[in-house]
């Protein structure tokens, strides 16, 4: 019997259909307990509608969202890159539907633009990889086309770390402003970035430290880091905070003309790319960028026979492979390993060498 009643629970249903086995319990009479049990038996029974998943979109809707997304959860360094390569691939492929663009199609612009050089195509492969994938995991799109698209072999140099000697250069031919700018960075090994965006609520005179904040991190998370102060960064800091504009947040700001707005705005810095151009060859020394600081100060701590744990902090790096990038240095392990090496095989050097001396020696006698 598929409906019955229990002491306690009350009318209940209980039956099995196609191996499984239905039952509930708690209704007040058997009529209610036998429609309830007939209205599961139809729900099992009726075929389930299928939603259709929509398996491609528009290119250019898809770029969108992307860059919506990226914008949300990255630095906004990594939007303008994103922005600039977008419109590129806009220009192309903004008419087709995603499935519609081959790997050929992207082959043939990645060819193209290896002209620039290797890495700038790599960067739109890694990008556009990107962008696919993101429509993939969200169930847009069903394929691609990048999957198959192998990176273009580059040929990698040491990074340029320039020497103490042409950084005090730089630093003599800057003007106050853009002294303590450059000392900042210095430092503190920050980012540009991080800099720019730095407040005084990110200045911690008691305990003498700055608070940098990244989104290069897992997730696009915005993470906190503290840098502890150098006496020179503490003098330098002391005093914009004395003289500071107390309207203005920033550490470093600007007035500029908004051609969008069409008005004046003050705000911090976005991009300072041309003051190291101008200020190294001011300076008459090779060109670098502020990038190449954090290069500089991890150089020099790692001279300092200072742990590379304590580098990656300071750094802000989540990984420690990362941190050995900007590690440029010989260090006296490597030295000392060259001498064991150099120890090790001067004596059969020699002796190989004594022994094919005394071979000429004795076929000269023999003659």
């Amino acid at each position: 019997m598929s409906v019955y009643f229990t002491k306690g629970k009350g009318w209940r249903y209980d039956f099995t259909l196609t191996g499984t086995r239905y039952t509930q319990s708690g209704f007040k009479t058997k009529t209610e307990a036998k429609r309830a049990e007939a209205k599961r038996k139809e729900d099992i029974q009726k075929p389930k509608e299928t939603t259709e998943i929509p398996t491609d979109m528009g290119f250019l809707e898809l770029l969108n969202k992307r860059l919506d997304f990226v914008k949300a959860y990255h630095s906004e360094r990594h939007y303008s890159d994103y922005l600039y390569l977008a419109r590129k691939w806009a220009e192309l492929w903004c008419q087709f539907k995603c499935n519609k663009i081959t790997a050929d199609m992207i082959q043939d612009y990645l060819i193209k633009r290896s002209e620039v050089s290797a890495y700038t195509a790599n960067k739109d492969l890694r990008y556009l990889r990107a962008v696919f994938n993101f429509g993939i995991k969200r169930r847009w799109i069903s394929k691609n086309p990048t999957s198959e698209i192998q990176f273009l072999p580059v040929n990698k140099t040491l990074r340029y770390v320039p020497p103490t000697e042409d950084v005090l250069k730089v630093i003599i031919a800057a003007d106050p402003e853009i002294k303590d700018y450059l000392f900042c960075i210095m430092e503190t090994m920050a980012r540009m970035g991080e800099i720019n965006c730095l407040t005084w609520s990110d200045i911690d005179f008691r305990n003498r430290c700055v608070i940098l904040y990244t989104r290069k991190k897992r997730g696009g998370h915005r993470t906190p880091r503290r840098i502890p102060m150098t006496d020179r960064l503490y003098n330098i800091l002391d005093r914009r905070f004395k003289n500071r504009d107390k309207s203005k947040p920033w550490i470093f700001w600007h007035r500029y003309w908004s051609r969008k707005k069409n008005t004046w705005i003050e705000g911090p810095f976005k991009e300072r790319k041309k003051i190291m151009g101008t200020l190294c060859k001011k300076a008459g020394v090779k060109y670098f960028r502020f990038h190449a600081l954090r290069h500089f100060g991890a150089s020099v701590l790692e001279n300092a026979n200072v742990n590379i744990g304590s580098i990656q902090r300071i750094l802000g790096h989540e990984n420690r492979s990362t941190t050995e990038i900007y590690l440029h240095s010989i260090g006296e392990s490597e030295r000392n390993a060259m001498r064991v090496y150099e120890q090790s095989t001067k004596f059969s050097h020699t002796d190989s060498h004594t022994k094919a001396e005394q071979k000429n020696r004795q076929s000269d006698t023999i003659a």
